[in-house]
């Protein structure tokens, strides 16, 4: 239930932060100024009592999250990605969050398993371990398939997970609201849409038949792709809080110093990594949203390897478009394109002027080109585009959230293992090919296709609509008595039309 009662989550969280030494820690990983450091100070030093003490031997910023729950500590998981922001130390204390949080007991997840899968484990595994990864909804323990002999992932969700979450959400929709109100300014980024983003993709996640589906759907996917693995489900160990998948070995995609002393080409590994990314979304427009240092490892051969399927962007056709020609204005520094392809997207008010809005790209993104990758700071780059979005009206678009947040976390991800990768440089091949391939003559005649195939599915409802469009428009009295909430226009008439005569033309090219 959300509520004014809520406040009391909110004030613990701080609580917590003050309680645990995080506050002040946060303070100075921002390099918050002294006003607000006051402020935060005054505000919750009051109600530290209040605060979950959490496990004293954790770094303070890590213990306040680990002690308040599973949200937070999705939080803290895509922060840990990103040490240009939040410094390399704090992104250190962070990593922990990804895949090293406290198990819970074996026997638990054992019983769990049995009641899912209806057998007792030493009947279905010859071999189970005790945990060797743990992370906010579930954790996995390594074993051997009794019946196969194979090697296998059992991944158990945590028992009591979705009441957790549910709290910690609510609390999130309360901040929204309160946000809302307190700032009118902030409605155009919809914080309520994106906590009921966060919300949908959270409850989807806990539900592993859902993973192992997408799972094997990109593993579908992704087949060809030289130098990339995907763990494939086995359905028949599998059900809605345990997923069992092929065990694949290999060294956290994080630890830097581990891959070359193995002897892997750490620049090359995040060059693929951003590539990777980008083919998945522009490609097929189905790609790993959660692609953090923990769920991705590096095989001995050099393949990358890909862990945790629960949440998965999807983005349909034109908005892959859209999103490959903005982020190929900018590789060109066609700043008009970019602005124009926002306009025409409907990602800018009509009302805004576009020449200003592609200078105020220019200002975004002319840094960036020519200078030393580590010398640029994303904070100072983010701030300046929240200026921009600001400035121009721009208001979020929920369905590009995981779009734009995996982006985030993945260049994190490659930035940690090469310092000094240009990301503009590794997007460009895979970005003009996708454009090569999707916009031009062929694409064109491949969109006509679609179309009058859709056309011939509807075709047996077309002399009906039709009829009744012109009905419609020589009877407007009597139509307007059992008119229905869309009322059609010259315009929808015309489409009519044109629909009619597409799909003649389309049976008569068959014939």
């Amino acid at each position: 239930m959300r509520g004014p009662h809520q406040i009391w989550r909110l004030i613990r969280t701080g609580a917590t932060f003050e309680r645990t030494g995080a506050m002040a820690a946060v303070l100075d990983a921002v390099d918050a100024p002294i006003r607000l450091r006051v402020a935060a100070r005054v505000l919750g030093w009051p109600f530290r009592w209040l605060g979950y003490k959490g496990d004293p031997t954790l770094p303070p910023i890590t213990r306040a999250i680990t002690a308040l729950g599973p949200a937070y500590i999705k939080f803290g998981q895509i922060l840990s990605t990103r040490a240009d922001v939040v410094g390399p130390e704090l992104a250190g204390q962070l990593r922990m969050l990804q895949d090293r949080l406290p198990p819970f007991p074996t026997a638990i997840a054992k019983a769990v398993i049995e009641a899912e899968l209806r057998a007792p484990v030493d009947e279905l595994f010859s071999e189970f371990s005790d945990p060797v990864a743990a992370a906010s909804i579930a954790q996995v323990h390594r074993a051997r398939v009794r019946s196969t002999g194979r090697e296998v992932a059992v991944k158990v969700v945590r028992p009591g997970i979705g009441a957790a979450f549910k709290r910690d959400i609510d609390a999130f929709h309360f901040g929204a609201r309160l946000i809302e109100l307190l700032s009118p300014g902030t409605r155009r980024l919809r914080p309520r849409d994106v906590v009921s983003h966060f919300e949908q993709t959270v409850t989807a996640e806990q539900d592993l038949r859902l993973e192992a589906a997408a799972a094997s759907e990109f593993a579908e996917n992704t087949a060809q792709d030289a130098g990339f693995r995907v763990p494939l489900p086995h359905w028949s160990l599998s059900s809605r809080r345990v997923m069992t998948a092929d065990w694949a070995e290999g060294l956290p995609m994080g630890d830097r110093e581990a891959l070359i002393a193995a002897g892997h080409d750490t620049r090359d590994l995040a060059r693929r990594v951003i590539q990777l990314f980008l083919s998945h979304a522009l490609r097929d427009g189905f790609f790993h949203a959660d692609m953090h240092h923990g769920n991705l490892k590096v095989a001995a051969n050099g393949d990358i390897i890909a862990y945790d399927f629960g949440i998965m962007g999807e983005i349909d056709d034109y908005t892959r478009r859209v999103y490959a020609q903005i982020l190929y204005g900018f590789i060109q520094r066609d700043y008009r394109m970019v602005a124009r392809v926002h306009f025409e997207a409907g990602y800018v008010p009509r009302d805004r002027d576009e020449a200003a809005f592609a200078r105020a790209l220019r200002a975004v993104g002319e840094p960036i080109f020519g200078a030393d990758a580590s010398r640029i700071s994303m904070g100072n780059l983010l701030a300046y585009l929240f200026e921009v979005t600001e400035r121009f009206g721009m208001p979020t678009r929920t369905e590009l959230i995981l779009l734009q947040r995996t982006m985030v976390v993945v260049e994190g991800v490659a930035r940690s293992i090469d310092p000094q990768l240009n990301i503009w440089q590794a997007a460009k091949p895979v970005v003009s090919d996708y454009i090569k391939a999707s916009i031009g003559p062929r694409a064109a005649i491949g969109d006509m296709g679609q179309i009058v195939q859709t056309i011939g599915r509807y075709g047996p409802l077309l002399p009906r609509i039709v009829e009744q469009a012109l009905w419609e428009r020589a009877h407007p009295e009597q139509a307007a008595a059992a008119r229905t909430p869309r009322r059609r226009s010259g315009w929808d008439l015309a489409v009519i039309a044109a629909l009619a005569l597409a799909a003649g033309l389309g049976i008569g090219l068959s014939l």
